[in-house]
């Protein structure tokens, strides 16, 4: 019984490690965002930070499944986290498709979903 109550506490470790780590990529999308506008370097830091926060989201659905499915607890982190995946698709292709009018005020909500996540956790 000991052996079951500690291997759920590592899933959910896992699952606030992957929320974290979403959360902190967001935040650095943010701060390379800002880059663009004042650094040559600044699109392609931001480009590669796009595809390192949408691993974080597969990362993060990855946690959520692992957390719910062997352990039989609520399946509601996966939707979350599966949402998640939702808007990080949409924003890789809002970025490459340049309407910053939409993928800019995405990216905060997304990152303020994200610290919500993260609280709750």
């Amino acid at each position: 019984m000991a052996t079951q109550v500690t291997t759920a506490q590592h899933r959910f470790s896992f699952l606030q490690i992957a929320i974290t780590l979403q959360t902190l990529t967001i935040f650095l999308q943010a701060v390379s965002a800002g880059l663009l506008l004042t650094a040559s370097y600044g699109e392609a830091l931001h480009s590669v930070g796009a595809r390192v926060m949408y691993g974080a989201s597969m990362l993060y659905v990855l946690a959520a499944v692992l957390a719910w499915k062997p352990g039989g607890g609520s399946p509601r982190p996966v939707w979350h986290a599966s949402g998640f995946l939702a808007l990080a698709s949409a924003q890789v292709v809002l970025g490459i498709a340049h309407i910053p009018s939409v993928h800019l005020p995405l990216g905060v909500l997304m990152f303020g979903l994200s610290v919500l996540a993260l609280a709750r956790r």
